[in-house]
């Protein structure tokens, strides 16, 4: 089926949504503590959804299980990472994801890598690489860390919602949250200190922070792009995925005034060509079934 322009045009939309959330986020984190900031998203995101979906009984421990792991875990590694990280690196650096996902998938799905996504793995892992060595990651380099173990976990949690794919996105999405923004907001309690004065003093960077990722991110974006994948081919899609990270970039630098070194330049033109060979030659392995940030 050809794509129509309007669809392409809600595609873009979604991807721009999805890569501006780098730098949403990171003004979001100049008022409130990580943990805390995606703690109130999820807890907003089940307030919106959960009333009006229902998940069945036998799949609420695997979604338990997972809210753990990509709710919990994942998030709170992206997003104390993103806190000492610029977002247009952090935008380029999660993309580490897929190679991750392919690999996983080469393991645990006997998914033949090939060549070709094997090249595709060591450009993106090169280009990583590279980010490291930028001035203001290097100095930051244990949070680039805590953002690329965020994408690992983000690979396995893959694998947990490969088997949840008969639940509708904004159901998972819905639990999900209604699971994990306990466990969040627990851990802020406990690693995370002046939550109340946070909250008292949040302005519309904070709370404009937790709306967006709630509303817009999960139900506008995840909406519109789960009616896609089921209107068109997967690989029609999917390698629009690709403009997610370069609206990272454009975020970072407009909303934050981040600098554009030739080094960033260099590794973010390796890595998400890296991501492009993995994508474009096996693109189900890249489908989002759950928020990646």
């Amino acid at each position: 089926m050809t794509m129509t322009l309007r669809d392409v045009a809600l595609i873009i939309i979604v991807m721009a949504v999805w890569g501006a959330n780098f730098g949403v986020s990171k003004l979001g984190l100049q008022e409130l503590p990580p943990l805390l900031l995606v703690g109130l998203r999820f807890a907003l995101t089940a307030l919106f959804l959960v009333p009006f979906t229902r998940l069945p009984r036998d799949k609420m421990l695997p979604v338990l299980m997972l809210s753990a792991s990509l709710g919990f875990l994942h998030f709170a590694l992206m997003f104390t990472g993103l806190r000492q990280v610029d977002a247009s690196t952090a935008a380029i650096a999660a993309q580490i994801q897929v190679p991750f996902s392919a690999l996983l998938a080469a393991i645990f799905f006997k998914d033949r890598l090939g060549w070709r996504r094997a090249l595709g793995m060591a450009l993106a892992i090169a280009g990583v690489v590279l980010l490291a060595g930028e001035p203001q990651t290097s100095s930051n380099i244990l949070y680039l860390g805590m953002i690329l173990t965020s994408s690992m976990i983000w690979a396995v949690a893959a694998i947990q919602m490969k088997q949840l794919a008969d639940v509708d996105a904004l159901t998972l999405n819905g639990w999900m949250a209604l699971f994990a923004a306990p466990q969040l907001l627990i851990g802020s309690w406990l690693l995370e200190d002046g939550q109340l004065e946070a909250i008292a003093g949040a302005g519309w960077k904070g709370w404009g922070a937790v709306a967006y990722m709630a509303v817009v991110v999960t139900i506008f974006g995840y909406g519109i792009w789960m009616k896609m994948l089921s209107r068109y081919q997967v690989n029609q899609v999917m390698p629009f995925t690709l403009l997610a990270p370069m609206f990272g970039v454009v975020a970072g630098i407009v909303m934050l005034g981040e600098g554009l070194t030739l080094l960033k330049l260099l590794g973010g033109a390796i890595t998400i060509c890296g991501v492009a060979i993995i994508t474009i030659r096996r693109p189900q392995q890249a489908q989002p079934a759950g928020p990646r940030s």
